[in-house]
């Protein structure tokens, strides 16, 4: 790795990757906010790579969304 190559951001990579599961799922962000118990606004956050979610969130939504927390950490070659 080149140290001035910039990385992308691992919220944005997150976020798109939470979104790519939920719509797999044909969720709406309406609809995992129900499920997870976390609020529409703050899984909207999270999706655009605003937030920076907490280790028991990203569990609440593996469990939610029925993955291992690897899957959703799973952000190389897996978003187009």
């Amino acid at each position: 790795m080149v140290k001035n190559e910039k990385q992308p951001d691992p919220r944005l990579l997150f976020g798109k990757r939470l979104a790519q599961l939920r719509k797999e799922l044909g969720w709406s962000q309406e609809q995992l906010a129900l499920e997870s118990g976390l609020a529409r606004s703050y899984l909207g956050g999270i999706e655009r790579g605003q937030r920076n979610i907490a280790l028991l969130n990203i569990c609440r939504l593996a469990e939610t969304l029925n993955v291992p927390v690897s899957q959703l950490m799973d952000f190389e070659n897996k978003l187009d």
